[in-house]
């Protein structure tokens, strides 16, 4: 659970996937990195002046929740070899974090599940797993409460389809003119390549 919540441990992984997809990666796999980056820069913030606006106290705030901390280690992984710390809060954690809501590890992970659901259908669902997960793992260490993780999730869905819808707006205009013949290809950024090229075949081939 704790391995779960800690970021650092698997940001490295993330950026690997990242640069991958953007060095050896088609349009899709470029666009899917680009926008979803976008989107997580937008987000953070957006995460910030929630919490200072809601300003909810997590579990470990105001009551005693058992928790589970992983050691420290350089590089971060290498935490995952050594047995974590178990022990319960007390009155030092309570100043040791932010507020409860909404859950930046839930929000971010939703952001991505959307974007892999809707950028790779076939599998990309598979990634609201590890959201699941990761939500489940800050209910598990008393970061959040129940209901945070459950709002956060729907909050975080409806951010990556306003942006993701926007993102395709400007691509619809820009694209058109600034890229015809990429446009051309790609007239959309989620649809499958040549859609609309295969369609106006289809209904030529049908005449």
């Amino acid at each position: 659970m704790a391995a779960l919540s800690d970021s650092a441990i698997w940001e490295p992984l993330f950026i690997a996937i990242g640069v991958s997809a953007l060095v050896f990666g088609g349009f899709r796999a470029r666009t899917f990195v680009t926008c979803l980056g976008l989107s997580l820069l937008i987000t953070n913030p957006l995460i910030g002046v929630l919490k200072s606006a809601v300003d909810r106290h997590r579990p470990k705030h105001v009551q005693t929740v058992r928790m589970v901390e992983l050691q420290k280690a350089d590089p971060k992984f290498l935490a995952l070899f050594k047995k974590p710390i178990i022990r319960f809060s007390d009155s030092s954690d309570r100043n040791r974090s932010g507020p409860s809501f909404p859950s930046g590890h839930v929000m971010n992970n939703s952001v991505i599940a959307v974007f892999c659901t809707l950028f790779y259908r076939r599998r990309g669902w598979l990634y609201w797993f590890v959201t699941l997960a990761v939500g489940y793992s800050r209910i598990y260490l008393g970061a959040h409460w129940p209901s945070d993780i459950i709002s956060t999730l729907f909050l975080a869905i409806g951010e990556a389809l306003l942006l993701l819808g926007l993102f395709e707006l400007i691509w619809r205009s820009a694209g058109r003119k600034w890229m015809p013949q990429l446009f051309a290809r790609y007239p959309s950024l989620i649809a499958a390549p040549n859609v609309g090229t295969q369609t106006l075949g289809a209904q030529q081939h049908s005449a």
